[in-house]
C-alpha cells in the first residue's frame, strides 16, 4: 500500500495512480505493459516527480478500465451524492494548459460530468482505447472546438452537443484565440 501523504491535486493524483495499480495487485511493469507508458514514467508519476499529461493519464485510466473522469473523481475522494463547487479542484495539463475538474459526485460511478477549459491553440489527444468502455457526449459552453474522431472532424460552436461514435483516436483542439469551455458527459457501458 502506498504511504504517500498528499495535499495538492497533483499529489493526490500521484497517490491515486499508485492505489489503483496496487488495488489490482499489479507491479509497475504490469501497468506499463497494459498502458504503453514506460515503467520509469509510471514510477516518477507515483512519486510525484513528474506531472502527467492528459494524454498519458488517458492511457493509464484505460489500463485500469476506468474513464478518465472517474479516475479524477476518485482523486477528489468524497463519497457524497452532492458535489460542492468549493470542493472541486482544477487539474491543469502541464504540456497544454488544458484544465479539467470533476462535476459529478463520486457516488455516481455510472454518469460522470467533467468541465473542461481548452486554451487558445491547444490540442489534447486520447487513444481509441480510452473510449472502448464508455459512451460520451461533448457539450460546448463557450468558444469553438475542433474535435477529430478518427477520420471525422466536427466543428462545434457554443451550444452544440456531439455524441461520439465507435472508439477512435480523438483530438480536442481549440484553433481560436479564446478559451473553449465544454462539458464532457461519460456513461460507462
Amino acid at each position: 500500500m502506498s504511504t504517500i501523504v498528499s495535499d495538492s491535486l497533483d499529489d493526490r493524483l500521484a497517490t491515486r495512480v499508485a492505489l489503483e495499480r496496487e488495488a489490482r495487485g499489479w507491479p509497475v511493469a504490469e501497468l506499463a505493459t497494459r498502458s504503453g507508458v514506460s515503467r520509469a514514467m509510471i514510477s516518477k508519476i507515483e512519486r510525484g516527480e513528474v506531472k502527467p499529461t492528459a494524454s498519458l493519464l488517458g492511457k493509464l485510466s484505460t489500463a485500469f478500465g476506468l474513464p478518465l473522469s472517474l479516475l479524477f473523481a476518485r482523486v477528489e475522494g468524497e463519497l457524497s451524492r452532492v458535489s460542492r463547487t468549493a470542493s472541486r479542484s482544477w487539474w491543469t495539463d502541464p504540456e497544454t494548459g488544458y484544465r479539467r475538474r470533476a462535476i459529478s459526485p463520486l457516488s455516481d460511478a455510472l454518469l460522470q460530468l467533467t468541465e473542461v477549459e481548452l486554451p487558445p491553440r491547444a490540442r489534447v489527444m486520447f487513444p481509441a482505447a480510452a473510449y472502448t468502455f464508455i459512451h460520451q457526449q461533448i457539450w460546448v459552453l463557450d468558444g469553438g472546438l475542433t474535435f477529430r474522431e478518427g477520420v471525422d472532424t466536427h466543428e462545434l460552436a457554443a451550444g452544440d452537443c456531439l455524441t461520439l461514435g465507435p472508439p477512435a483516436d480523438c483530438t480536442f483542439e481549440n484553433v481560436s484565440r479564446r478559451t473553449c469551455r465544454y462539458i464532457v458527459a461519460v456513461v460507462r457501458r
